[in-house]
Order: C-alpha cells, then structure tokens, then sequence
C-alpha cells in the first residue's frame, strides 16, 4: 500500500495551522520565507506499521513530523533489530553525508509528514544561514540522543534501563505537550526491548516490578507515573 500524499495548494497555507513549527526545522524562518517553504514540500500520510524509508536507500527526500510517532531501525546481519530511537513530532528525518539512509523509519501508529525533495530543499537552504543553524542544531541534539543510548545499551540493569527509558520519554513528550504524570507509550513492549537491548519477556517483568513496587501504574496506552523521585533513583543508579 502506498502512502497518502496531500499536497500542499497555492491557498492552502498548511504551515499557518501546524500544530509543531516552532520546536521544527522551519522554526527560524518569516513569514515570506516559511511561503516559499510551504511550497517546497508535500504532506504525507503513513498507516502503522507502513515504511517511510529504508537503511541504505538513496536519500532523496528529507522528512519533517507532524503528527505520530516512528520507530527508527536497524537490522543486524543475523536479522535481529536494533531500534536506535523514535522519532516525535518537530523531529526532522532523513539528513546524511553518506547520502543513504543510515536507518529505517516505520509508522507507530498514524503518522504524517512534510516530505521536501532532497535538491530544492538543499537550493533554499544556501542562502538562509539561519535556516542551516537550526539544522545544526537538531544534529546536535540528535548526537547527544545518540550518545545518552549508547550509555545505556552499556552495563546497566534492567530495572536502570527501563527506568532511564520512561524518563526520557516523559521529557520528550512534556517538551511536545506540557508537563503530565500520564506517560502514553505508542511503541510495544517489543519496541521498548529492542531499544533497550532486553528481551520482551524482562521488560514486561520490570514493569510489573515497577507497578508492584508503587512506582508506576500501568495503563491502557502508557503507564501512570506515582513516583517520579523513586524512578529517577533507579535510573541514576
């Protein structure tokens, strides 16, 4: 099946109403500029589990999220999956020197996208020094992303992962919405253990532990956070 594409029209303005433009790459652009952006790009509509590009393919388009949550990937030469992280709304997707994708990205759930075409995206950004900052800025936090889960596939316990694991989380999601005790967690229990490094039968386990202990409550779509001073304490062991 492929992706829904809904383009963007002369009168239709879809940055006046996106709900993610100041924590996104379009951020540091006026008001003319973010016209002439608008119309570089293209919305597009992901089902769950539908791919919105694969490792190593040929980069030819960059992606910027509006809605939903990815799950970013890579397979290991005996096919087992490393999930390297998961992409929110504001997250832009698809920048490389290799000119490959360097992972894969699939739809949590709905998911929906501001494509840009590689070579006009890569044109508009010549001249707009600022525009190129803000990208840096987002590789830089996507670096620090990368290096703070490579510290925690190292020698941490279960108990320290998932607890590390849930409080990131959380402050993604309170940087995206505002603050709330309810942490929704889109991804499966075989997401959260492929990105941790576990199997899905220890994550489950530590959040029973978790529940039981009267850290957290587990809920329909995420779990409840009681303790947040207690969790920390586990994660920072």
């Amino acid at each position: 099946m492929k992706p829904s594409v809904v383009t963007s029209e002369p009168n239709g303005h879809f940055c006046d109403d996106c709900a993610v433009r100041g924590a996104a790459v379009c951020s540091s652009l006026d008001a003319a500029e973010l016209r002439e952006f608008e119309h570089l790009g293209r919305r597009v509509h992901f089902d769950s589990g539908e791919t919105v590009f694969s490792e190593e393919d040929i980069t030819t388009s960059f992606y910027n999220v509006l809605e939903g949550v990815m799950r970013l990937y890579k397979l290991l030469p005996d096919g087992r999956r490393q999930i390297v992280g998961f992409a929110l709304p504001g997250d832009f997707l698809g920048m490389n020197l290799s000119g490959r994708h360097n992972f894969s990205a699939d739809a949590i759930g709905v998911v929906n996208v501001c494509q840009f075409p590689k070579g006009p995206f890569g044109r508009f950004t010549e001249e707009r020094p600022q525009l190129l900052r803000r990208i840096n800025e987002l590789a830089i936090r996507e670096l620090s992303q990368a290096r703070d889960h490579m510290v925690l596939l190292g020698r941490r316990s279960a108990d320290e992962k998932v607890a590390t694991f849930l409080l990131g989380w959380r402050e993604r999601l309170v940087a995206l919405k505002g603050p709330s005790d309810m942490v929704a967690l889109p991804m499966s229990r075989q997401d959260i253990a492929d990105y941790l490094g576990l199997t899905i039968e220890t994550v489950s386990r530590t959040f029973t532990k978790l529940e039981r202990l009267g850290l957290i409550e587990i809920i329909h779509g995420g779990i409840s956070l009681l303790d947040p001073a207690r969790v920390e304490a586990i994660a920072a062991a």
